[in-house]
């Protein structure tokens, strides 16, 4: 894909090729033929040369354009689409506030200011959703492509358009034409510069595939299942939890932060401890979200905390936003591509989530494959031949490689497969909701992968459920079906039997992916939540005071103390002592024996614990040689000499800093915190906001991001938030008239216009 542009140019170029000779060149020609040539040769050669030279200056004079430009912010523009005058005010921070007289034009709104900021991030994550990645960047992203394909995200969101509620559909036909409206009117971001192509235009189903993309994101991966299988297999259903154990009993919470620990118990007689012993653990991911009712907080104001953790990259996975019509007045963060606030807050309601870690996905054998149910996908590949991969698809499941067996596929039954129900409904209607009660109605009809709800409104009650498609498969992904069992059906778990408690006013409330569940719950629901280190951290800071404020949760959230790295430290200094060690490891066990469990930038303890668990669990040798394995530890501990902060630190990478445009990168992050503690932060992961609410009180509350609002290099944005970020700083998002009048940077009109049609009467329900 070349722009009109940089096709005439080459045109141009080719001509050169196919000239007439020159009357002199023959003239003035040796005797000799290879005189002639010779000569030719140069005078093109130098031509090409030349030529070569200018598209190379011309790419680099509109590359470098591009790193100067960035979306204009103020004064007036007419676009096509809208109904009434729109008034987008950004403050201090570049976050927009979108005030608009009905609702079609607010979503319009949104839909521009994302397309004035996060343009080349849009179609780059709509590329990934459809797998259309090596269209623009060639051979080396067609892999990707083709796993991605596998889930036809197209398809489905062709069904979940045609099922969304007409107003659901009018606000994303909204959206997208205020993206399309930006593309039209603003600057051509940088990237579509540097890969010479331009976005096509966004599409209502575009916004539905970023959203099930997302959800597919969070889903119990069928990769995830093959390696369980493997194990299953191999070692069989009596020595699993002793290889993927649900959680840590030893530090399991409830959600109101009750420690419920039990010993753990010892692996089965008949298991292979060494097999045991050397299974690493996995990567540590998730986010936090915790709650306090009115009466426990200092103002009598509810209080809800959150960060989700992602990929850590620039521009940022949120994009923060105000808007505000008749019928809606929302904040918080959205993910690009999504209208509406996903996470944050309207006028009366805060909400927060978690990944739940629960099963959604179930995997079978193929057996017996009907001829008909085969398609092809064709891939174009950017500077090479199209390519086709063979899919097998019914109306519930879909094939992907079976890994263990790569001569054979498998099928993969996935709930949002073959729904029709779009995650967006949800974020519509939790935008509108007017108390807990309401949200857990909407929560209700949530059609998505399993999330951890918390919710807190004006009212001072704060409540939690779980909500998402939990399919009551017996294998809750632990091994792939025998396909016989493609016959049978899994129904959903039902809404009003996953973990929940109800509002209060007292409720202390907290999740971070652990076990939602005590004993006697009738289901497993997963494989193996996450560690429950972050949410028993969370319970110990909660319980050390009897009333909060949001001052207090935002100081949670830069928490770097890890109970379990704490524990190891003090194992190892323990057995260390024990043990005769060698002179040159009495330093490290020193340190180690006093090192308090956190993970500070300025601590070198830190350092050395984290380099003593990675090879202590890159070692295989059965539990009881405890000590070999310590002697064999040590010594690369000792070889980390840095702080934290260096050893830990982390860059903020764009998605193109692989090719060679590393000039795109954000900020570096020195280490503080790592995979389990509050303050998550590992390489290329890390929380993707920090968010605390005050409930009604909403301009004393605040979300901060790491890098910058816009997604431009150009603009001053870009990575001007990076400071407070690392500095720890809650920084407050205007929601009241006279906060975002007081912190207003910059205005943009929008006009309609003259010819457009009268507005719409609004949607009622």
């Amino acid at each position: 894909m070349v722009t009109g542009k940089w096709r005439d140019a080459l045109n141009q170029i080719s001509v050169a090729f196919f000239e007439r000779p020159d009357p002199r060149l023959i003239q003035s020609a040796d005797p000799t033929p290879v005189g002639a040539v010779t000569g030719a040769l140069k005078r093109d050669g130098i031509a090409f040369a030349i030529c070569l030279v200018v598209i190379a200056g011309a790419y680099a004079a509109n590359v470098q354009v591009g790193l100067h430009r960035a979306a204009v912010t103020r004064g007036r523009i007419v676009v096509p689409g809208l109904y009434q005058a729109v008034t987008i005010v950004r403050d201090r921070r570049d976050i927009p506030h979108i005030r608009a007289a009905n609702e079609h034009d607010v979503y319009f709104a949104e839909g521009y200011v994302q397309g004035s900021d996060r343009l080349f991030q849009l179609d780059l994550t709509r590329r990934y959703a459809y797998g259309r990645l090596a269209e623009v960047l060639g051979v080396k992203a067609l892999a990707l492509d083709r796993v991605q394909r596998a889930v036809d995200i197209s398809g489905i969101a062709d069904r979940q358009l045609r099922g969304l509620a007409p107003r659901d559909r009018d606000a994303i036909v909204a959206f997208s034409a205020g993206v399309n409206a930006a593309a039209a009117t603003q600057p051509l971001p940088v990237e579509f510069r540097m890969l010479l192509y331009s976005p096509a235009r966004w599409r209502p189903k575009d916004s539905l595939a970023v959203s099930i993309v997302a959800s597919l994101e969070l889903a119990d991966s069928w990769h995830s299942i093959f390696a369980r299988d493997a194990a299953w297999r191999q070692h069989g259903p009596r020595c699993f939890d002793a290889l993927f154990p649900l959680s840590d009993v030893r530090y399991d919470v409830t959600i109101e932060g009750v420690q419920t620990a039990r010993p753990a118990r010892a692996p089965k007689g008949d298991c292979d401890e060494s097999l045991i012993a050397g299974s690493a653990p996995r990567r540590a991911i998730g986010s936090n979200a915790w709650a306090a009712g009115a009466s426990r907080t200092i103002d009598g104001h509810a209080l809800l905390a959150n960060d989700p953790h992602l990929d850590l990259t620039i521009p940022g996975i949120w994009y923060l936003v105000d808007m505000q019509s008749p019928g809606v007045h929302a904040a918080g963060a959205t993910i690009p591509g999504i209208p509406g606030v996903v996470l944050g807050h309207n006028e009366s309601l805060a909400w927060a989530s978690t990944n739940a870690e629960m099963a959604t996905t179930s995997v079978f054998e193929a057996g017996h494959l009907s001829p008909a149910s085969w398609s092809v996908e064709r891939f174009h590949v950017r500077f090479s031949h199209t390519v086709s991969s063979a899919y097998y698809r019914t109306p519930h499941e879909f094939s992907v490689q079976n890994e263990n067996d790569r001569t054979e596929i498998a099928l993969v039954r996935w709930p949002i497969y073959s729904d029709a129900h779009s995650t967006l409904s949800t974020v519509f209607a939790l935008d509108r909701a007017r108390s807990v009660n309401a949200a857990l109605r909407v929560l209700a009809s949530y059609h998505g992968s399993p999330q951890n709800f918390i919710l807190a409104d004006r009212g001072g009650n704060v409540a939690y459920h779980v909500a998402g498609q939990v399919p009551n498969d017996p294998a809750w992904g632990r091994y792939v079906h025998r396909a016989g069992d493609l016959r049978i059906t899994f129904p959903a778990v039902e809404f009003a039997r996953l973990p929940a408690r109800g509002a209060a006013r007292d409720g202390i409330l907290l999740t971070a992916n652990n076990k939602p569940y005590g004993y006697g719950y009738p289901y497993r629901l997963s494989a193996q939540f996450e560690p429950p280190y972050r949410a028993y951290r969370i319970a110990q800071l909660l319980r050390s005071r009897v009333r909060y404020d949001a001052a207090y949760f935002a100081q949670m959230q830069l928490d770097s103390l890890s109970p379990i790295d704490l524990e190891i430290a003090r194992d190892v200094a323990r057995v260390a002592r024990a043990y005769s060690v060698s002179r040159s490891d009495i330093e490290t066990v020193t340190l180690l024996g006093r090192w308090d469990g956190r993970y500070e930038p300025d601590s070198r303890a830190a350092a050395l614990e984290h380099a003593l668990r990675l090879a202590l669990f890159g070692l295989k040798p059965p539990p009881a040689d405890f000590q070999r394995k310590l002697r064999d530890a040590l010594p690369l501990a000792v070889d980390q000499s840095a702080v934290w902060g260096n050893a830990g630190g982390t860059r903020i990478e764009h998605p193109l800093a692989p090719m060679n445009f590393a000039f795109l990168n954000g900020a570096w992050l020195p280490g503080a915190g790592d995979e389990y503690t509050i303050h998550l932060q590992e390489p290329g992961f890390a929380q993707g906001f920090r968010a605390v609410w005050k409930v009604g009180d909403w301009d004393r509350g605040g979300i901060s991001i790491p890098s910058g609002e816009s997604g431009e290099p150009g603009s001053e944005h870009y990575t001007d938030l990076t400071l407070a970020w690392v500095d720890g700083r809650l920084q407050s998002l205007p929601f009241s008239r006279s906060a975002i009048r007081q912190n207003a940077s910059s205005v943009l009109m929008l006009q309609p216009h003259a010819d457009v049609p009268p507005q719409p009467l609004p949607h009622r329900r």
